[in-house]
């Protein structure tokens, strides 16, 4: 069933809560009374619909309904989330949370997009301040999964659960913060480095341009997929951290920071900053710049996804959770198995402005290799010692598959025996536009002794029901066709 969540100001964070959201497939419902709101929304989707799907070899759930509502009680009724991202004035959060709470579900689940405000100041003379808590998300909240969430003492211990569920399922990773704190746990990290870089940019010790090199090509790429405790971990040497700490915790009585020292905000220096700011940046507008961090955090979090590593791991087990379920019993298999879908990425078109050959292949892989699954013959199975190799493809193209196309492939099994798969997969575009086929012959084999050798039992046993189940159905009227051969009028 959908879920609908409101999201109540739709700046920067409120829209990246609300592409978030649609992209995991919830409906949403967007109050703000700014008349740009719906545009600037549209912008944060459209570079949200780029980037998001781009961490996932299989597809997210179909995009929920986005909708904007003239009033706070219009867009919060009857929703199960609400995601406040109103300006940080703590008067302005509590006249809100009155609107809100006036006219919500009881059981909603009133989040604060707030990166300094306490739980209890927020819920300070509401009516039901145990519907709200601090979820302190990061931008941009499509990509980035870190959420802080802190409750105070009055919220139930069902409703913290409830609320890390709802923020697991659409990717993200809540981070339960015990005690209350200005300023959460994230923030005051990076209040101390931005205390810091203000005092080396007034004292012109450094530019900006400077400072954020010395962060982007050291430490920061080693915070990505490291943080902070293990990356000293590491530098402490075999030793470990007892080590690192013995050698180097005198530092921390030395005058190397001036860390709660803050310099004056003075025109002058505001200017400054400013200016170099736009020397270092201002040559591409910040959509621009949007897409270029876009770009570089889907790189960076595919290559820990490939190595099932920090938030690649997060990665990885959310897309378990939303991927298609392989069918189960024998009354699903009678028909062309539905075995694939995914989502034509904008890494996936070519110069002609559709997907590219080779993405074709990679399609029908990941269907053979659901096909495998499905069978037995996962990895454990491989690990083993045994394995299916393609031995041979024959692709048709029938029809283009564009930019921001659902695909679907189904599989039906031609023939098999002991040893070997006649497969034939088509891809779909849309709801039943075929674009693409593949006839294939798998030959099993063993793989440590590198000879063709009969399936295990079991795996013969899965492919025999299936097999049986597909001998009545019509052949493919292109199976069995050789290079350029005519098609038929």
């Amino acid at each position: 069933m959908t879920k609908t969540a409101a999201i109540i100001g739709g700046g920067v964070i409120g829209g990246g809560w609300a592409a978030r959201f649609l992209l995991n497939g919830w409906n949403v419902r967007v109050f703000d009374p700014d008349p740009q709101a719906e545009r600037k929304i549209g912008e944060v989707l459209d570079n949200a619909r780029r980037a998001l799907p781009q961490l996932y070899d299989g597809s997210l759930p179909a995009e929920g309904n986005l909708s904007f509502h003239p009033t706070i009680a219009e867009a919060v009724a009857g929703v199960t989330w609400i995601q406040e991202s109103v300006p940080e004035r703590l008067d302005l959060k509590h006249s809100t949370y009155a609107e809100v709470l006036a006219h919500a579900h009881e059981d909603a689940i009133v989040g604060s997009s707030t990166s300094g405000f306490k739980p209890s100041e927020l819920q300070e003379g509401t009516e039901r301040p145990a519907s709200i808590m601090v979820a302190h998300p990061f931008n941009p909240v499509y990509l980035l999964p870190l959420v802080e969430l802190v409750p105070s003492d009055i919220n139930a211990a069902a409703d913290i659960e409830r609320a890390k569920e709802i923020l697991s399922g659409i990717g993200m990773a809540p981070l339960h913060v015990r005690k209350e704190i200005d300023a959460h746990i994230a923030d005051r990290f990076l209040e101390a480095v931005w205390r810091e870089a203000l005092w080396l940019v007034k004292d012109d010790v450094a530019t900006t341009h400077e400072i954020d090199d010395a962060i982007r090509y050291g430490f920061g790429l080693r915070w990505a997929q490291m943080g902070l405790f293990e990356t000293y971990r590491v530098a402490g040497g075999e030793a470990g951290m007892k080590h690192f700490i013995a050698q180097f915790g005198p530092c921390l009585q030395w005058p190397w920071t001036r860390l709660m020292d803050v310099p004056e905000l003075t025109d002058e220096l505001v200017d400054k900053i400013a200016d170099q700011s736009d020397e270092q940046s201002g040559a591409l507008s910040i959509r621009a710049l949007e897409r270029l961090r876009d770009d570089n955090l889907v790189g960076l979090l595919r290559a820990l996804k490939d190595r099932n590593s920090a938030a690649g791991a997060l990665l990885n087990d959310h897309e378990k959770q939303i991927s298609v379920p392989l069918p189960g019993p024998a009354s699903e298999i009678s028909a062309p198995l539905r075995l694939g879908e995914a989502t034509v990425l904008p890494a996936w078109i070519d110069y002609n402005g559709h997907m590219t050959e080779y993405r074709y292949l990679h399609v029908f892989g990941d269907t053979t290799d659901a096909l495998l699954r499905l069978i037995g013959a996962d990895r454990d199975y491989v690990a083993d010692g045994h394995s299916y190799y393609n031995v041979e493809s024959h692709i048709m193209h029938l029809d283009e598959a564009k930019l921001g196309e659902r695909l679907t492939t189904t599989t039906q099994i031609l023939s098999a025996d002991e040893k070997r798969i006649h497969l034939f997969h088509t891809i779909f575009a849309g709801s039943e536009r075929a674009v693409a086929t593949a006839e294939q012959m798998l030959l099993h084999v063993n793989s440590k002794e590198s000879r063709a050798c009969p399936a295990l039992p079991h795996v013969q046993s899965a492919l025999e029901a299936i097999a049986n189940a597909h001998a009545e159905m019509p052949r493919p009227q292109s199976a069995g066709r050789f290079t350029g051969q005519r098609r038929s009028a």
